[in-house]
Formats: C-alpha cells, sequence, structure tokens
C-alpha cells in the first residue's frame, strides 16, 4: 500500500473523529441543538496530492460512532476516488456492509482494515454511485454483528447534494464542530454520573 493509500484510509478514520453527527432515527434534542449534523466536506493537501472527503457520521448520545461515511477524492500526483464506511468493531467479516439506497439493490462493500476500535469497507467512487445519493433520500448502511445479528444503520440523503457539489468547511468550521461534540459528550457524561449517583443514593435510603 502508498503512502497516498495510507493517507487516504487515515483521513477516512480520523473524519470520524471530526463533528459531524446524525441520528440512525430521530436524534435527541439536545443533539439536534448542540452539534451540527449532516453531510460536510473537509479538504486537505498532503505532498503532492490535494484529498476532500464528503462525510456523514452517525453516532450515539454517548458520542460513540455508530456508521462513518466517506467520499474520498485525490486529485494531483495520484488520483483516485475511493467510497468508505466505518463501523464498529466485533463485526462478522464474510457479510461486508450491505449499502442500499431507498429501496433499490443492495450492494455488498467488502472491508479492507480492522482497528481495535473500527472496521472499514471499501468500494470504489463511481459516478453512478453519486448520482444515486444526489436522487435518493435515503442509505440503509447494515453490518452483521458478531452474535451473527444484522445493524441496519439509516442515513438520511438531505444535504448530501450541497455538501458534495459545495465548498469544503474552513479549518475553523471543523474545530468548532469537534469543540461542540466533545461538549456534548463531556455533558451527556456528566448527566449520566449524576443520574448514576442520584440512583445510588435513592438505593441507600431504601435499605
Amino acid at each position: 500500500m502508498t503512502s497516498v493509500k495510507i493517507d487516504a484510509y487515515r483521513l477516512a478514520v480520523l473524519a470520524v473523529g471530526l463533528a459531524g453527527l446524525v441520528g440512525a432515527g430521530s436524534p435527541p434534542a439536545a443533539a439536534q441543538e448542540q452539534v451540527p449534523q449532516g453531510w460536510f466536506k473537509a479538504c486537505s493537501k498532503q505532498e503532492d496530492v490535494d484529498i476532500c472527503n464528503v462525510q456523514n457520521i452517525v453516532m450515539a448520545d454517548t458520542g460513540q460512532m455508530i456508521t462513518g461515511i466517506s467520499l474520498i477524492e485525490l486529485k494531483g500526483k495520484v488520483n483516485r476516488k475511493v467510497f468508505q464506511v466505518s463501523v464498529p468493531s466485533g463485526r462478522m467479516v464474510p457479510p461486508g456492509i450491505g449499502l442500499q439506497v431507498d429501496g433499490g439493490k443492495t450492494q455488498k462493500l467488502d472491508y479492507v482494515i480492522c482497528f481495535p476500535d473500527r472496521c472499514v469497507a471499501e468500494a470504489q467512487l463511481s459516478d453512478a454511485l453519486v448520482a444515486s445519493f444526489k436522487k435518493g433520500s435515503e442509505l440503509t448502511l447494515t453490518s452483521v454483528n458478531f452474535q451473527n445479528q444484522p445493524n441496519p444503520i439509516k442515513v438520511s440523503l438531505q444535504g448530501f447534494t450541497g455538501a458534495f457539489d459545495g465548498p469544503a468547511l474552513q479549518q475553523s468550521d471543523i474545530e468548532d464542530r469537534q469543540k461542540k461534540l466533545q461538549e456534548f459528550v463531556t455533558k451527556n457524561n456528566e448527566d449520566f454520573a449524576k443520574k448514576l449517583k442520584e440512583e445510588q443514593e435513592k438505593a441507600k435510603a431504601g435499605n
């Protein structure tokens, strides 16, 4: 694997840590108020290659990544387009990840690499795939967990065209998303600790 390809993988993996938040169904009100949601584009330059990544990240209330979607385009010394989906580890590898746009045919994405906290599946980023995203209203991404149970995650395609065809976010905007995500996760952790303490107090009082 060349260094440029490694950079592409790294960009997709690190993208999951950026602050894009969208719920699998209806996000909690707190998430809607505090964290930017939906599709966004981040671009960077690494040596002689320009890399742009259109992405969307599905996260739990705790801040844990559920599904990360990346449409990566490399231009310059190396030209390459790749579509990647990241899911938590503990997945059955042979089934890969099923990709379905609205009620269309399901396409299988094979896993290409796994880390301790996530696995990444990949396919060619074709013009046909992009066109289907622009015309569609919803993605369904289905991985299979270690209990051999399918885990379908639905992601709205609203805003995809604007993010894909529009300008990339400024670095300050990306940092702002990251800051808001960290604040959201910290607050949720504090709320959880507070509720746990209250339950412990009630349990003691009941004895």
